[in-house]
């Protein structure tokens, strides 16, 4: 069952699309994007999100949410046209404070690895930290101790640099471990793929309006589901593991 959204409550200052804060009618809080985040940043939300729960990833809970007409008339802000009225993408929130390097060494080499070779299938370079700091897209959960990720809008992104990756990813610690070890590679591949077996399912989850931009549906949303596929599916090639 959708979850409707009942109350704006206001607007995140983090981020490059500073989602709403928003109720929903299960009384729980999200952090929504709609239409202002633009159609291919939420089905690269929604997939890569998807593919990541089936590997078993700490994502944080998402859903679908809807976004009443009523609602925005009668809400009283200025910026609700980036909101739109509508499907829209909503990621639970929680308890937690941002990741920061000095986190780092709380989170098992294991857990590390795991995002860091899942942002490598999706394609994922939007996950950056440094010593002064960064964008990781990942949070710590303190009461639990637990790492939180966040954030796939810019996955699948044609222009993801191999060598960016390795020296600004989070955890790119990891990368002689990941990328020198051909057992576990292997052992990737085969998780990848299982995850992947769901493609058709995941895509089928899609709101039918975010692949289009007009209200029509008229103007297809500049997401290739036949090429986003070829480029997962290319995990089992021997050039995939090179950094180069």
């Amino acid at each position: 069952m959708t979850i409707e959204i009942v109350e704006i409550i206001g607007r995140s200052e983090q981020g490059i699309t500073k989602p709403f804060i928003c109720r929903g009618d299960d009384g729980q809080v999200y952090f929504v994007k709609g239409r202002g985040a633009g159609r291919r940043s939420l089905i690269c939300e929604w997939v890569a999100g998807q593919l990541g729960r089936r590997l078993g990833l700490p994502i944080a809970h998402f859903e679908i949410v809807q976004v009443p007409q009523e609602l925005l008339s009668i809400a009283m802000r200025d910026d609700l046209v980036e909101l739109g009225a509508g499907k829209a993408f909503g990621s639970r929130k929680v308890p937690v404070v941002e990741l920061t390097a000095s986190h780092l060494d709380d989170v098992p080499g294991e857990v590390q690895r795991d995002v860091l070779a899942f942002d490598w299938w999706v394609r994922n370079g939007d996950r950056s930290l440094g010593e002064t700091g960064g964008n990781p897209n990942l949070f710590w959960d303190m009461e639990n101790q637990d790492l939180m990720v966040i954030d796939h809008n810019q996955a699948f992104d044609p222009d993801f640099s191999p060598r960016d990756f390795a020296c600004l990813h989070a955890f790119h610690v990891e990368c002689p471990v990941l990328f020198g070890d051909r057992v576990l590679q292997q052992m990737y591949v085969k998780r990848f793929l299982g995850a992947l077996a769901d493609w058709e399912t995941i895509c089928h989850t899609v709101p039918p309006e975010w692949w289009f931009l007009d209200a029509e549906q008229t103007v297809p949303t500049n997401f290739d589901v036949r090429a986003t596929y070829q480029l997962l599916i290319q995990c089992q090639t021997d050039g995939f593991w090179s950094l180069e």
